[in-house]
């Protein structure tokens, strides 16, 4: 199946799960028996005992593939609850990505001021490279990648998204 860009929108779903071998193969089996794509995917241990974990998905799609997905992912065994962050509301995502940027003179001096202005920390230095630490919504690090890119990029790995619901409230 097929879905045109125009008419899909971003979703961020979380996956509470039993903390099991092979539950995430189930779910990525799931979306790709089915055409969807993954944009992002992280998986966590969340409970002290190791029994759950948290699987974030991002993924695009009109409203009734949205729901037909998260139908799907509910019917899996293994799965405890889904929420979709995006429907609910105002919530909070994260990322992390490590930048690796070479350069000398000036460049390299730009790449450490523009680390600088994006909070990137570096976390490994050497005569002729960076590798910078940043956190942030997505946009902002496609930013800061976009402006490396000018100045020498050599390799970025990013975690993928990780999202909660804003306020006191658990989901």
């Amino acid at each position: 199946m097929k879905i045109a860009q125009a008419q899909a929108e971003r979703h961020v779903l979380t996956i509470t799960v039993d903390n099991e071998a092979g539950i995430l193969a189930k779910i990525a089996g799931l979306f790709t028996a089915r055409g969807y794509n993954i944009d992002s995917l992280t998986v966590a241990d969340i409970s002290e005992n190791h029994a759950l974990s948290r699987i974030t998905i991002v993924t695009h799609g009109p409203p009734a593939v949205i729901d037909q997905i998260r139908a799907q992912l509910e019917r899996l065994v293994p799965v405890h609850k889904v929420v979709d962050l995006t429907e609910l509301g105002a919530h909070v995502e994260r990322e992390l990505a490590l930048v690796k940027v070479s350069g000398k003179g000036e460049h390299r001096v730009e790449a450490l001021r523009l680390a600088e202005v994006f909070r990137a920390r570096p976390v490994d230095t050497t005569t002729e490279s960076f590798i910078f630490e940043l956190t942030g919504a997505p946009d902002k690090i496609d930013s800061f990648i976009a402006l490396m890119r000018e100045l020498g990029l050599v390799e970025v790995g990013r975690t993928g998204i990780v999202g909660m619901m804003r306020g006191a409230a658990g989901t």
